[in-house]
């Protein structure tokens, strides 16, 4: 009896496995890569931005701490500037001297002018004198000479005023040159970005170029993957492309190829195993479109590993789990598509959704080779 028993339950366990394995078998189906599709691992990345001083100065004020979303041209970073500001007084002291001194000059050219103005009268008056006799030859003389040394006057005092005016300009130049170092000590973001790493604190004196925030730069999110070299020789610039992340890739973002390396090179070990890193691959780089990413910029975060597709055939269809994409809201006020990935706290997410498909028991991709 117990042995038909045992019989029973050893033909149960063999029905269970098969199910179990033909379930999974079948699952592997779902994620076929049919031909003309590559893919290869990679996460999620975007170029880091340093915030620096330009000048040796103190700390004087932080607006912003790590994990904040930043636009750009929002005011990061206040640096002292007293220094600067009773620079930019004399400077600007300089200058108002500097026209009181070309005011002179004008008054004195005008003085001059109409000196040379009564020696030309005075002259013709003399010269009409002399054929009658009422006036003298030395007389005439004098107020010609008298006449020269009047213009010389002028020519001097227009040098003068030539020399006055570049002063001015010098000191205009100097009060623009503090003001812009005055303006530099104000550090705003160059890029829309979330600060990653708060360098400094109030009080710290910032060297020449001395950092006071690291900001990741959320306007150039893309993915590098690393195909081997008959793979990538076929992908041109522009070729479309998909992003998935391990987290969630029952959802994929649409992306393109935006770079692919002129040269070869083994693959870093963070990237594929030990028997793919004694290749030569190259190295592609998949960019999300802005819109995008704009679009999830709360739930964009750096450093997430993913799987990265692109077409190497033009004419290659994607499979269905590619197919279901994300995509911008129809309008820039409205909210994200229903299913999208809430934003977990502390480490960041990549723009696709956290919704679970089939698709994502099934592990790594599989091709149709």
């Amino acid at each position: 009896m117990w042995k038909k028993q045992l019989a029973w339950m050893l033909l149960a366990a063999a029905v269970a496995v098969a199910v179990f394995f033909g379930y999974r078998y079948w699952l592997s189906l779902k994620t076929v890569l049919p031909e003309g599709i590559a893919y290869g691992n990679g996460r999620v990345e975007a170029k880091l931005v340093d915030v620096a001083a330009k000048e040796p100065l103190r700390v004087k004020e932080i607006l912003v701490d790590e994990g904040d979303l930043v636009e750009p041209g929002r005011v990061l970073v206040r640096l002292d500037t007293n220094t600067l500001e009773a620079e930019l007084a004399e400077a600007e002291a300089n200058v108002a001297s500097a026209r009181e001194q070309e005011a002179v000059v004008n008054s004195s050219i005008v003085k001059k002018k109409s000196e040379v103005d009564l020696a030309v009268v005075e002259l013709e008056r003399a010269r009409k004198l002399l054929p009658s006799g009422a006036g003298s030859q030395e007389e005439y003389d004098r107020r010609s000479t008298y006449l020269d040394v009047s213009k010389a006057a002028v020519a001097e005092e227009e040098a003068r005023l030539r020399t006055v005016q570049q002063q001015v300009k010098a000191a205009q130049a100097a009060v623009a040159t503090i003001q812009t170092r005055i303006d530099d000590a104000t550090l705003k973001s160059p890029v829309r970005g979330r600060v990653l790493y708060r360098l400094a604190e109030v009080g710290e004196v910032l060297a020449p170029g001395g950092k006071a925030l690291t900001l990741v730069n959320l306007e150039d999110v893309y993915m590098e993957i690393f195909l081997p070299s008959l793979e990538a020789a076929r992908i041109k610039v522009g070729t479309e492309a998909r992003i998935t992340v391990d987290h969630a890739p029952g959802r994929a973002a649409a992306g393109y190829v935006s770079f692919v390396s002129p040269e070869a090179q083994f693959t870093p070990k963070q990237v594929e195993t030990r028997s793919e890193r004694d290749k030569l691959m190259f190295r592609v780089k998949i960019q999300v479109p802005e819109e995008l990413v704009s679009s999830y910029i709360e739930r964009i975060k750096t450093g997430v590993r993913g799987v990265g597709y692109v077409k190497v055939d033009p004419s290659a269809a994607w499979p269905d789990w590619l197919e279901n994409v994300l995509a911008p809201p129809a309008k820039p006020g409205d909210q994200a598509p229903p299913g999208a990935s809430e934003p977990a706290s502390g480490n960041p997410q990549a723009p696709v959704s956290a919704e679970k498909t089939p698709a994502a028991e099934t592990g790594p991709p599989s091709r149709t080779d």
